[in-house]
């Protein structure tokens, strides 16, 4: 009967439509259906599956994109969620690529154990911080191609407009021509190259004035948030915010400070080979992250005591800047990971099947 069955779901996520697979607890495909992906379409979804017998997880290929609705709806029907990645080529080779293939796939990964990640629950304060951080990301941007934009038609402009914005900073550069007023016609070049550059101006001043508005925004939500965190020395509110954010708001989720490691890239790789015993930086996981740890680490070698003494020791026994860097990075990972607004795991364990 159904209601005796074991049953494990996957689902291939799109913008518009899911297709999604259910196995049995040995691997045998039972079925396969699309479902929409709007509230009715969800429950429909969970109504089939459980038609099927009882649902041990599922697992969903895009948790963080296509698939961040289902997942909600699902964690909030209690049923286990299980992150699985997209499939690697090999694998798209060997047994060729659609949507059933593909939800199957995500299906016999969480049965056989290939895929046991937890997904962010998107639901806190760090799904706030993240949304506002892609606006400011874009604004910072935006302003460095304005500003580059600036500077290049200075180098091509007339000698009468370039000379007179030769040496300025880019505040008193941005000031000036913001309030410059050109005048003549608009088919003379050294007029059109003024208009241009007031507007571009214009342009940077607003969107600093974003990034500004953007930082007081975050700021309190980051110390909110995690106030042990930002209180490291060498973190702000934007490297703190990518960290919190590469986390997620159940940070539980990452079962040690090694599994955040190597999230954020941070983890060692043995590069060993013959006599030689080695490790190298690793250039996977969240690069983003990666980049928030770098940043960390330079801004402590610069200003942080103890850091400076750590460099100082380690290159005299040999060690490269770049091994000195791999070993700091590793050094953060574990101190932020410690500091992260920790919670009670709640998600349930994948039960044991014959």
């Amino acid at each position: 009967m159904a209601d005796e069955t074991a049953v494990v779901g996957g689902i291939d996520t799109h913008t518009d439509l899911h297709q999604v697979a259910v196995i049995d607890h040995i691997g045998r495909h039972l079925a396969t259906e699309r479902f929409e992906t709007t509230p009715e379409g969800y429950r429909r979804l969970l109504d089939w599956l459980r038609s099927h017998g009882e649902v041990l997880a599922v697992g969903i290929e895009g948790t963080g994109a296509y698939g961040a609705g289902i997942a909600r709806f699902l964690t909030a029907n209690e049923i286990t969620v299980v992150e699985v990645d997209r499939p690697d080529r090999k694998a798209m080779r060997d047994h060729g690529k659609s949507d059933p293939i593909d939800a199957y796939g995500a299906a016999t990964a969480v049965l056989s154990g290939r895929a046991a990640g937890t997904p962010k629950t998107r639901n806190g304060t760090v799904e706030a911080i993240r949304a506002l951080r892609v606006v400011r990301k874009s604004a910072v941007k935006a302003r460095t191609q304005t500003i580059n934009q600036i500077r290049t038609l200075i180098v091509t402009a007339p000698s009468e407009v370039r000379d007179k914005l030769r040496g300025l900073s880019t505040p008193e550069l941005t000031d000036t021509l913001a309030r410059s007023r050109p005048a003549g016609r608009l088919d003379d070049p050294a007029r059109a190259v003024k208009t241009a550059l007031r507007r571009l101006a214009r342009r940077y001043r607003a969107l600093d004035e974003e990034i500004k508005e953007a930082d007081k925004e975050i700021g309190p939500l980051v110390t909110k948030a995690a106030p042990r965190l930002i209180a490291l020395p060498g973190l702000g509110p934007e490297t703190a915010g990518q960290l919190l954010t590469s986390a997620g708001d159940n940070p539980d989720r990452l079962r040690s400070e090694a599994a955040f490691a190597h999230l954020c890239g941070a983890a060692p790789v043995p590069a060993s080979s013959g006599r030689t015993n080695r490790h190298r930086l690793n250039r996977g996981g969240d690069r983003q992250a990666n980049n928030a740890l770098h940043t960390i680490v330079l801004v402590r070698m610069k200003y942080d005591q103890r850091t400076r003494d750590y460099v100082a020791r380690r290159t005299a026994e040999g060690m490269t800047k770049k091994d000195v860097i791999r070993c700091l990075k590793r050094f953060v990972a574990r101190e932020v990971y410690r500091h992260l607004p920790h919670m009670i795991h709640t998600t349930k364990p994948l039960p044991q099947t014959a």
